[in-house]
């Protein structure tokens, strides 16, 4: 394993984080975790030089930080920095602070969070959680030990990210989406260095958008098959973010071992300014040759549910998206039959609901026409 600076602490990361949004299942249900699989790769990846574990007070319907609470005992959890963060959703008044951290310690088993962020701000969050004040009640706990650091997780615009970063001088880290599509998308290249300069460690989420990148379309796969090196398309975009000096650990939100064991491999070969120019111009093309590929900038995070009619949002996202990026509209309608009719698209009663959630700001229940239009009604893309 590579380690890498976390801003200014004196404190090595390992370059690859586990996201734990991911976890294998039983069966479809988000919350049904397999747990002896995910404990076996989570154990795994911590045995090979994993240092920082991500988790969220929503994450796998609720059951990811019990999970991992469980899973770090035997030792395990002082291998480790633990990361969560505080649902600013749910936070309706400054005591709601205590409330929910108290909460998430007991879950996870632990009398402390290493890293705690406030998840998901955008500017109408971020607004809320100062006329909260949670700021204020975030520096008791760490006065009183159970938090060590703070940041937070970002969707929105640049101008937003920055005015987020500027307004607050005790911040220690940030969560941001960035991969090689995203340069330009929500905090995107700016965001990274701007943070990077004021010294605050940066923590990349989907960097794989969703696991998108990993698994390319023909056209795309012929790129890589003629770039300078034999990579997959996975270690491509992950070698590109650790490149760059201003990355300081990329999370990945495992699914199988096989994902595990080559992403501990591809962090073990990883290094700041390792990719040649050709490597490079090479991932600028396939950036370039996605865009447009995937009308729908789902990434899959799963915070649109449970839909309260009970539609399967990012389900259907994915399968529209790859119907269109991989020229295979007959088998994304066949997978759309497989779908629930209460789940399906046209289920959607237009409440928005799920909009107020989406970190990518998607138009849900216009999408939700479209989709039934052509994946349940059969008209073309």
């Amino acid at each position: 394993m590579r380690y890498r600076r976390f801003g200014k602490l004196e404190w090595e990361v390992s370059a690859l984080g586990f996201g734990c949004m991911r976890f294998p299942r039983k069966g479809r249900e988000a919350s049904n975790i397999d747990e002896p699989e995910a404990t076996r790769m989570l154990h795994y990846a911590i045995d090979h030089g994993v240092n920082y574990l991500d988790t969220a007070y929503p994450y796998h319907g609720g059951n990811s930080e019990p999970f991992v609470g469980r899973a770090l005992k035997g030792g395990y959890r002082e291998k480790v920095r633990l990361a969560t963060k505080l649902p600013c959703w749910l936070v309706q008044t400054p005591k709601d602070f205590d409330k929910y951290l108290n909460e998430q310690l007991e879950r996870l088993q632990t009398d402390h969070l290493d890293f705690y962020l406030l998840h998901g701000l955008d500017e109408k969050r971020w607004q809320a959680m100062h006329d909260l004040r949670v700021l204020p009640e975030a520096e008791k706990a760490i006065a009183d030990g159970r938090i060590g650091y703070l940041g937070f997780s970002f969707h929105d615009r640049y101008d937003v990210f920055k005015e987020i970063v500027d307004a607050y001088d005790k911040w220690t880290f940030c969560q941001i989406q960035y991969n090689y599509v995203d340069v330009e998308e929500q905090a995107g290249t700016k965001g990274l260095k701007y943070a990077a300069a004021k010294g605050l460690a940066v923590v990349i989420m989907e960097p794989l958008l969703g696991g998108a990148l990993a698994n390319p379309p023909d056209k795309i796969q012929r790129l890589w098959d003629g770039g300078p090196s034999k990579r997959t398309p996975a270690d491509w975009a992950l070698q590109w973010l650790w490149n760059q000096p201003e990355v300081s650990v990329v999370l990945s939100g495992m699914s199988t071992m096989q994902q595990v064991e080559e992403n501990v491999a591809s962090a073990g070969a990883s290094g700041i300014s390792t990719l040649t120019e050709e490597g490079l111009e090479l991932v600028r093309r396939v950036g370039e040759e996605y865009e447009g590929l995937y009308p729908i900038p789902c990434t899959k995070c799963g915070y649109c549910l449970p839909c309260p009619n009970g539609v399967d949002i990012p389900r259907l996202f994915e399968l529209f998206n790859r119907g269109k990026a991989y020229n295979s509209v007959e088998q994304a309608r066949f997978r759309y039959e497989q779908v629930p009719e209460e789940a399906r698209a046209n289920a959607c009663q237009k409440c928005h609901e799920c909009e107020d959630l989406c970190p990518q700001k998607i138009l849900i229940s216009a999408w939700m026409v479209r989709v039934h239009e052509v994946l349940g009604e059969k008209q073309p893309y």
